[in-house]
């Protein structure tokens, strides 16, 4: 299996930090942001839940610009050979 070498932004990782720091942040922001801060430095790749639901973030219209941020880097980073 091929990986994926990307890790996140110092910009998008900051943001997820102060998305997880917020309580009133909704639950699938909060999975996506520890999964972008998991993959800031370290060999992490996305699962493949995870790439699921990040897809599933990017095709829906009832999530924010800030969610939405989350999901591409989170996708940005998944296994191409998936």
């Amino acid at each position: 299996m091929s990986t994926n070498t990307k890790k996140s932004s110092a910009a998008v990782a900051a943001h997820a930090a102060t998305i997880l720091s917020n309580n009133a942040s909704s639950d699938i922001a909060r999975r996506l942001a520890g999964s972008v801060l998991s993959q800031r430095q370290s060999a992490n790749q996305t699962s493949k839940t995870m790439e699921t639901e990040a897809s599933n973030v990017m095709k829906s219209s009832k999530y924010s610009e800030d969610t939405k941020m989350l999901a591409a880097s989170v996708l940005s980073q998944s296994n191409r050979s998936r």
